[in-house]
Parts: structure tokens; sequence; C-alpha cells
């Protein structure tokens, strides 16, 4: 039996970048990179990943940084303008390994909350079986948890998936836990990897 291609969604296959809000909103470059540095940082964004609320870390931080009130609310108010669409190369690696009957499977941490206001702009996500959410779980990567969970809904073990994602952190779990590995830098990589492993 083939092996489950197991894919991240953003950075590797959805454009997911927090400046192409906020480059709208801070004409200061230095400011722009401290607020995403200090205030509506990737660790505060984690929390949502897993079970808090948008209103409720939103309400904390405004609390601290009471002067960027308006910025921090624009995180949630107006999330999607930090999708940047898909990213074609990816998409098409996708698609001729779901033509070569490879099975594929989704792993990816993202809120609860903004996921459902995207997942119906990508038909490529009907392809994964299954599509696992971090926020559903109540688990993100690079916690073993979310690979397990994978496993158990695959009913396969970690040697007979492929694990491809952008975060070095995740692909050490997964390599730990006996996944292959593709560490995610861009299509032409990923591409070039899986030629190498003979599967395209």
């Amino acid at each position: 039996m083939k092996k489950t291609i197991v894919f991240d969604l953003g950075g590797v296959l959805v454009d997911w970048n927090r400046r192409y809000l906020y480059q709208k909103i801070f004409s200061d470059q230095d400011e722009l990179e401290y607020f995403l540095r200090e205030i509506c940082s990737l660790e505060w964004n984690a929390q949502m990943d897993v079970d808090k609320s948008f209103l409720d870390a939103t309400d904390d931080l405004v609390l601290k940084y009471p002067e960027y009130e308006t910025q921090i609310r624009d995180y949630f108010s107006r999330w999607e303008e930090m999708i940047g669409g898909d990213i074609p190369g990816t998409v098409e690696i996708l698609g001729e390994l779901k033509e070569n009957s490879y099975p594929l499977a989704a792993l990816s941490n993202w809120s609860s909350e903004t996921f459902p206001r995207v997942k119906d702009q990508y038909e490529f996500f009907n392809w994964f079986s299954p599509l696992i959410i971090s926020g559903y779980i109540g688990y993100k990567k690079p916690d073993p948890e979310p690979f397990q969970i994978l496993l158990h809904e695959l009913g396969r073990d970690a040697g007979d998936c492929l694990f491809i994602d952008d975060m070095e952190d995740n692909i050490q779990e997964a390599r730990r836990q006996g996944f292959e590995v593709i560490h995610f830098t861009s299509p032409e990589k990923l591409r070039q990897e899986l030629e190498n492993r003979d599967y395209l």
C-alpha cells in the first residue's frame, strides 16, 4: 500500500502571513515589526490554535497594550486579509499525488474560529482524509498528541506516512515518532525531494 502523504496547510498550501494585513495598518516598518514581535506575536496567536478564544486573547492583550487596541482587534476582525490565497506550486504537486492515488491527509495548527472562514474556499481541502485541525482537537504541533490522533484516524503506523511541514520543530517531532519527513521551504524544492524519493 502506498504511503499516506500528510500535509501541513498554512505556509505549505495556503499563503498565510500577518504582514499582508499589518502592512496596510502601519506605515512605520519598525513599529510593524515591534507589533508582530512583541504584541500580536506568533506565540500569542498559537493560543488560539488550541482552545483560547480570540475574544479572550484580544481582551487580555488590550489590557496590556491599550494604545494598540484598534490594531489588536483588527487581528480577528480583519483576519481574512492575512490570507494571500493558495500556494499554486504546492497545490499542483498535491494534485499530482492525488492523480497517482496516494492517500492524502492534513494536520494543521489552526484556530477553530478562523478555519471555518476559509475552508470552503479551497477545493483541495476535500481531498484530505482525515483533515485534522488543532483548534478542534485541543492539541497543536509540535506536541506528540496531534500526530497520534492522526495515526489513530488513519489506522496506520508513522512509518507508513510522509509528513510535510514548514516548521522545523514540527518536523523534528514527526521524525522522532517515526514519520518520513520533508521540511518544506518552497514548492520547487518539495517537487525535487518528492522526485528524488520516487513519489512523483
